[in-house]
């Protein structure tokens, strides 16, 4: 019906001037919930009428009878927010009930926390002298030393003259330095944007320039046409996802007599090897060329795992090998798909593909990290490897041509990133790298703030040791000047190192701060329009969702104080910066599995119960002291915001120290009671 009403608006537009007549007015006096139209033309029945001729007493008052019930409603749900927050704050911060305080072994967070805890008892102190200054009439007045009323305005005096000749120019020039990188890193990820946007128009991606060689009408040469592939698939205490993994591998639509499966086992839990021997053994039976292997010395952790797989006598039979963590599920065809594009393109070292997440509506931070993630492999993944040939192996769900590995020196165990490791050295020996877009592996994601803040350590301190190590060898490389800048100050300095500085010096310190120091004011466009629209870019990946832009763009903030103190304790080689822990998996199959999850826990008749066993985990959500304090920091400044009349920057503290309080209390994903 909408086409046919513009058609005669328009229409209506076009003859209003040709059917003029006397205006009708037509009045119904009986019932006073009618209303009074006037009726000047034929068409004025199909005329947008004015609203507030369509109202009348009655009208207005259950209009705002409506408007008040869902105000008075959203207050009811904000208050019972509100209320929920303040329990969990008495249960985990007062009581202590079913929650213990996070160790701080990831890198110096001691020092870190203990710094955190300086800055906030002078922001306190801070607070407090000003607002009994603003109370006795000194806040709003410009002293002079020869108007001193007394002792208290002695010291105010002492106070402003001190931080307009110190604190100020301090402060200042950290936040125009951490200006400058916010800008600079912005521009980055905007240029990123619109190459991705470009790889979209103009329908860009990796295709086989003669066809898929694997297809051919000789039956009898069919088989020589599918190269040799090992298959590898590292494992460690992997109880949850181990049979997923391999049930999957073992799917795989290949040639038996052209396949090798290797699970590389380094679990230190008998139980676990037996189950995994026992998997093992049912997929052999079935005539799926695949072995066990175990480690007796795990050193090295992932890295020295795969090294000694490669060490085999029988790895030389084979040209390429697939990597495969051990929550991932490829599909059937995944060889079919990435192995073709080697063929007749010898410069290729690596084939990656993209991850697709199980449980990425499982809880809020599943949904966070799936924004995060989406950007990384639509536009970071797909941009570089489109344009430069060159970017960060995932460590999982690719394909690496066996030669490219021994050239480029093999699996080292220097650091926790060796898929970037290899990846960087392959890069130097002038191998190439395509990302195939279109091909997903399903996976997980963490859904535990504990584990996510792990992962986040390991992903953030890795890439400082590489870069210190690796550094002399990229400047002494032959490859281009260009290729040397981009891994220099894109790939390590610009995405690495100054993104986690800034976020977390910018937006948790500096900013906080210059509520303190009224000297200085961070204008509108660096704390409110650049984020918004940044983080609107990291979103359109996922455009599902785009209900979550606050949400992730205070999360970021959040997360920036572990990223900031993986990154320090990688580069000065601080603390645990080389230490390994496995993520938690939660061994979902499919995005079903989460409703089949819950119960199975809900019901009472368990598999130990039935065996009579009582098997006792004890488990706790924790507590994490740098995001706490940093909260009360932010929502300190918040309050001494209100006295200068902040508008914008009272709010951005304010809800941006409420999600610290969120997340210092590990009230943000998998929670256990």
């Amino acid at each position: 019906m909408a086409p046919r009403l513009n058609f005669f608006q328009w229409w209506g537009r076009e003859t209003v001037t040709q059917c003029k007549g006397t205006p009708v007015v037509v009045k119904m006096e009986a019932n006073p919930s009618f209303s009074i139209v006037e009726i000047d033309g034929p068409d004025a029945a199909f005329k947008p009428v004015q609203k507030n001729r369509l109202k009348n007493p009655k009208q207005v008052r259950w209009i705002l009878l409506l408007k008040a019930n869902r105000a008075a409603g959203s207050l009811a749900r904000l208050g019972a927010v509100l209320f929920s927050l303040l329990a969990a704050i008495k249960n985990r911060l007062i009581l202590r009930r079913g929650v213990a305080v996070a160790s701080e072994k990831l890198g110096k967070g001691k020092l870190m926390l203990t710094i955190i805890k300086l800055i906030l008892i002078t922001s306190v102190a801070t607070l407090v002298f000003e607002v009994f200054a603003h109370l006795k009439g000194l806040y709003d007045v410009v002293p002079h030393t020869s108007e001193v009323r007394g002792f208290f305005h002695l010291v105010y005096v002492a106070w402003l003259g001190f931080r307009g000749q110190y604190v100020a120019p301090f402060v200042e020039s950290i936040s125009v330095f951490c200006v400058a990188l916010f800008v600079i890193q912005s521009l980055d990820r905007l240029i990123l944007c619109l190459g991705c946007l470009y790889i979209k128009i103009k329908k860009i991606k990796p295709t086989l320039s003669n066809g898929d060689p694997l297809r051919t009408h000789d039956t009898e040469a069919a088989l020589d046409n599918y190269p040799m592939v090992l298959v590898q698939i590292p494992m460690c205490n992997e109880k949850e996802v181990y049979e997923l993994s391999i049930s999957a591998v073992c799917q795989l639509d290949w040639p038996k007599e052209r396949l090798l499966i290797q699970i590389l086992d380094d679990s230190n839990d008998e139980s676990i090897q037996w189950l995994i021997q026992s998997e093992v053994a049912k997929w052999s039976k079935k005539g799926i060329n695949i072995v066990y292997r175990h480690r007796l010395i795990r050193t090295g952790y992932k890295a020295g795992n795969l090294k000694s797989a490669m060490s085999c006598d029988y790895v030389k039979n084979y040209e390429f090998v697939a990597i495969f963590d051990a929550d991932f599920q490829p599909t059937p065809d995944f060889l079919k798909h990435t192995v073709p594009h080697f063929k007749e393109n010898p410069e290729l070292g690596l084939v990656q593909a993209r991850w697709a997440f199980v449980n990425k509506d499982e809880n809020l931070l599943t949904r966070l990290q799936n924004i995060n993630l989406c950007f990384h492999f639509e536009v970071e993944q797909q941009v570089n490897g489109t344009f430069l040939n060159f970017f960060g192996f995932n460590g999982t769900a690719g394909v690496w041509r066996i030669k490219a590995l021994e050239d480029s020196g093999g699996w080292l165990e220097r650091t926790t990133v060796e898929d970037m490791d290899i990846a960087v050295r392959a890069h130097l020996n002038g191998w190439k790298f395509i990302y195939l877009n279109d091909v997903k592996v399903l996976c997980e994601v963490p859904e535990s703030f504990e584990a996510y803040r792990k992962q986040q350590h390991r992903w953030h301190s890795g890439p400082m040791q590489l870069f210190r190590l690796c550094l002399p060898d990229v400047i002494n490389s032959k490859i281009s000047i260009w290729k040397k800048a981009n891994l220099i100050f894109l790939f390590f300095l610009l995405r690495k190192l100054i993104l986690p500085f800034y976020s977390f010096t910018l937006f948790c310190i500096v900013l906080p701060l210059t509520m303190f120091i009224p000297e200085i004011e961070l204008p509108m466009w660096v704390i409110c329009y650049i984020p918004v629209i940044m983080t609107f870019l990291s979103i359109l990946p996922s455009p599902k969702s785009i209900p979550f832009i606050a949400p992730y763009l205070l999360f970021e903030n959040t997360m920036s104080v572990t990223k900031f103190n993986a990154m320090i304790s990688g580069l000065f080689q601080l603390g645990s910066s080389y230490e390994w822990i496995v993520t938690k998996k939660a061994g979902r199959s499919s995005e079903s599995d989460s409703a089949d999850r819950e119960n199975d826990l809900s019901d009472p008749g368990s598999k130990e119960q039935d065996k009579g066993e009582t098997v006792i985990i004890k488990k706790s959500n924790k507590i994490y002291r740098k995001e706490l304090a940093l909260a009360f920091l932010l929502l300190t400044a918040s309050v001494r915001s209100l006295l200068s009349a902040h508008g914008l920057h009272f709010y951005f503290l304010l809800f941006q120290g409420l999600t610290f309080v969120l997340v210092g209390l590990d009230l943000i994903g998998e929670q256990i009671s």
